[in-house]
């Protein structure tokens, strides 16, 4: 389980570069609330995570039914951690931090039991 939390977690280091850059535009370069540059981050940086975990950390098949099962899971979690931020009036390198760390943990567990529980 180890070995396979240390690969999910060098994703999730490309997947979180992807998802703070996203952020920082959205928040310093649009303007926007944090709830809403959180989840855009998300949303791009969602799908290479979905995909790069399904074939190197769990050599599993990508099916849409997988993809809408983590995309909704992980979604809703930084949707529900931005609009925290936006209510806590928490800074924006915070949000990151907070949600970078609360998806590592959640994502794993979430995807090794429940998306790619049949996996290899």
């Amino acid at each position: 389980m180890l070995k396979l939390f240390a690969k999910y977690t060098s994703i999730g280091v490309l997947n979180t570069l992807i998802h703070w850059g996203v952020f920082a535009f959205c928040v310093y370069g649009m303007h926007t609330h944090q709830a809403l540059a959180n989840f855009s981050g998300f949303v791009i940086a969602v799908s290479f995570s979905f995909y790069a975990n399904a074939r190197f950390t769990f050599n599993a098949n990508t099916t849409t039914l997988r993809y809408m099962m983590y995309v909704g899971f992980m979604g809703t979690l930084s949707a529900v951690v931005g609009w925290m931020a936006d209510k806590c009036s928490l800074p924006p390198l915070l949000t990151l931090v907070t949600f970078s760390a609360i998806s590592l943990i959640c994502g794993f567990i979430y995807s090794k039991f429940i998306v790619f529980r049949d996996a290899k």
